[in-house]
């Protein structure tokens, strides 16, 4: 089936904790140490531009022992732009992550066409998405995101966090920090329930579920989204 992953079908108790928008020279260091302290594997979506600043960082997240997949060069919103962009975005991206990048790809925002979805096929991508939205680039505190997130997951799971914004310019939503302990607090009361891993190892854990996953963006939503009013994102 020609879909867009959303997580998998699997009786194990195995879960897939993703982040976009990174690296950040503050935050993703952080966030490693807290991975390495509990033991969790996790994908980092990594925006090329960003990577190509940070390359140092880039191979840290890779040796130890994450996946990481294509979340773009720039971050614009597939649908609103032409092939040969989308092409150009791509291959950007998977030049900065080079030699590290796997060929996943999660489209950024969550927007996605039929032609885009298909466009990153032709270049030999999965696109994987989630089915859990921690909604960490509100003004929310680490509670707040802990009780969301816990009483979404399952086997399975694919879990959407970040490790940076790539859009947002106003210092209260910038700041990783209720994520990072957020994400501490989880794998402390979770980790006897579940396993976190890479998507690469979660999709050896059963069947991928997809969906024919299409959220077109438009300019006015992308500017409201500058002016810090916020629907879903990735």
């Amino acid at each position: 089936m020609l879909g867009t992953i959303t997580h998998v079908s699997t009786q194990d108790a195995v879960v897939g904790l993703t982040f976009d928008d990174g690296p950040h020279p503050e935050f993703t260091p952080r966030l490693l140490e807290i991975l390495d302290r509990h033991q969790v594997r996790a994908t980092f979506f990594m925006v090329g531009k960003v990577a190509q600043r940070h390359l140092e960082l880039v191979r840290q997240v890779a040796q130890a022992g994450h996946a990481i997949g294509n979340h773009s060069w720039d971050h614009p919103s597939f649908p609103l732009i032409t092939r040969r962009e989308r092409y150009a975005q791509l291959r950007a991206c998977a030049q900065a992550i080079a030699p590290y990048g796997q060929r996943l790809f999660r489209p950024p925002y969550g927007h996605q066409s039929v032609a885009s979805r298909f466009d990153a096929l032709v270049l030999g991508y999965q696109v994987v998405t989630w089915n859990v939205v921690a909604q960490d680039w509100l003004d929310r505190d680490a509670n707040w995101i802990v009780n969301r997130v816990k009483e979404r997951i399952r086997p399975g799971s694919i879990v959407l966090f970040h490790d940076a914004l790539c859009d947002l310019e106003a210092e209260q939503y910038i700041d990783r920090g209720p994520m990072l302990a957020a994400v501490d607090m989880l794998l402390e009361r979770l980790g006897d329930r579940f396993r976190f891993v890479t998507i690469p190892e979660l999709l050896r854990h059963g069947c991928p579920q997809k969906r024919n996953w299409y959220r077109r963006g438009n300019v006015e939503w992308l500017d409201a989204l500058i002016d810090q009013t916020r629907p879903s994102r990735s």
